[in-house]
């Protein structure tokens, strides 16, 4: 079985197996959310662009959220798998689907709701409004979906099944696009028909993944006594709210940016959605070992074996920043060509370029920090992920964002700097933690 795999033998050959799928579904991913920019930008108005490319943003906030909670679910699977305790990994998807239900309900109602007053706080151009509004709502009804989605890849991902997720985001991204390509290209509905694909396409990859499960897809059960289990639901919160806590902010983050870049007019508005789509792309490198990691992490030290864990990270780590290096290259020296696959617009092309030069050096960093934070993550460390989270962007990015964007005529490259400032920051604070783990010897000593 794949957690066999991870726990002995060879290193290499099995986390490759695992974050091969991981990549291609952080393309897959990328994808999924770039189409409905692509679509609008060339299909619709620049007011429709925007509205998507702001909506998009506050939609991943929310996204986030789920997403760090069911970060906690893969690691708590993960060590249970490890442990070889079926029982407990069982408690935890139950505890998995009775916190999501409730959250999923609170989130929509909020979202429909609030959606004018948010887009007004991130101070979004008056003709993108009324677009961003249905945006939101139409997607923020759709909650539930995004949800079940996030929390049956985390699941798969803390067996270490990687190849489920694939699927499932596989099928989610082709109802997307034809979905926009009809909505929005062929009715011309504009933010409303790319919301209604995004709603469209969570919901038919999420009834694929049940019925999956409920054919047997898991290597444990989930029975009525999983849903009695004590502190199961507690467990998830205080390992995922921390890394939940810490993406929603950053995200916030990134909404304050984008407030900041969206008072400068609606072409700057317009290239922070494109830089943002980018980041996602340009990234899955990265992030899908920062995945990997915390699953196999998480099982190794489940199973006592953290000198395993400590070698899957260095080899992620030359693997990543080797991808870094190309990545820093093409988005310094070819911004126009990426950008162009997203607006027609040569003012819109030319803006977000001059950003993605300003952010280029951010690749290199990320390449080694994002794999850091797996590891963190995997060891349950994910206090620190939050603290690292918040300090970097509320204490550097966005400060800095905030003061190269004043000025009569203000420079994109130069507001860009701030990312990979802020990176760096995040860097250093993740080599010191890592020293000061060795230190107290927190590795050798871990116990679940």
């Amino acid at each position: 079985m794949q957690e066999n795999t991870f726990l002995k033998g060879k290193i290499l050959p099995p986390l490759i197996k695992f974050a091969l799928p991981l990549m291609l579904s952080q393309l897959l991913q990328a994808l999924y959310g770039a189409v409905d920019l692509i679509v609008v930008g060339h299909y619709s108005t620049t007011a429709d662009f925007s509205a998507v490319s702001t909506g998009s943003q506050l939609m991943q906030g929310v996204t986030g959220i789920i997403i760090g909670l069911t970060t906690g679910v893969t690691v708590l699977i993960g060590q249970a798998i490890g442990a070889g305790d079926k029982k407990r990994a069982g408690a935890v998807c139950a505890g998995m689907i009775k916190l999501l239900v409730i959250l999923s309900v609170f989130l929509s109602v909020i979202l429909v709701v609030l959606a004018p007053g948010a887009l007004k706080i991130m101070q979004i151009p008056p003709q993108a409004e009324p677009a961003g509004v249905q945006y939101i709502r139409i997607c923020g009804a759709g909650t539930v979906f995004i949800s079940a989605y996030n929390a049956v890849s985390g699941l798969f991902r803390g067996v270490g099944n990687s190849k489920m997720p694939l699927i499932f985001i596989l099928i989610a991204c082709l109802v997307n696009i034809l979905g926009d390509l009809l909505l929005v290209g062929m009715f011309n509905m504009g933010a409303a028909g790319a919301a209604y694909a995004t709603v469209a396409a969570q919901a038919v990859s999420v009834i694929f993944s049940a019925i999956y499960i409920i054919k047997g897809g898991l290597p444990f059960k989930i029975t009525k006594e999983s849903f009695k289990a004590k502190r199961s639901v507690v467990n998830i919160l205080k390992t995922g709210t921390p890394i939940a806590l810490q993406d929603f902010l950053t995200r916030v983050s990134f909404l304050i940016l984008t407030s900041i870049l969206n008072s400068l007019g609606l072409v700057a508005s317009a290239s922070i959605g494109i830089s943002e789509k980018l980041f996602v792309f340009l990234s899955i490198v990265p992030l899908s070992f920062m995945s990997a990691l915390s699953a196999f992490v998480a099982q190794n030290m489940g199973a006592g074996q953290p000198h395993r864990a400590l070698s899957a990270l260095k080899i992620s780590i030359i693997i990543s920043f080797t991808f870094g290096v190309l990545v820093f290259c093409a988005t310094m020296f070819f911004p126009e060509i990426l950008a162009g696959a997203f607006e027609k617009n040569p003012e819109v092309i030319a803006a977000a370029a001059r950003y993605q030069r300003g952010c280029a050096v951010e690749h290199l960093l990320i390449s080694i920090y994002f794999c850091q934070l797996g590891f963190f993550n995997g060891m349950g460390k994910t206090g620190f992920v939050m603290v690292e989270g918040i300090v970097t962007a509320f204490a550097v990015r966005i400060p800095l964002s905030y003061l190269f964007s004043r000025g009569a005529s203000p420079d994109l490259m130069k507001i860009g700097f701030a990312v990979p400032i802020s990176a760096a920051v995040c860097l250093i604070m993740c080599c010191s933690y890592m020293i000061y783990l060795k230190h107290i010897s927190a590795i050798s000593k871990f116990k679940t």
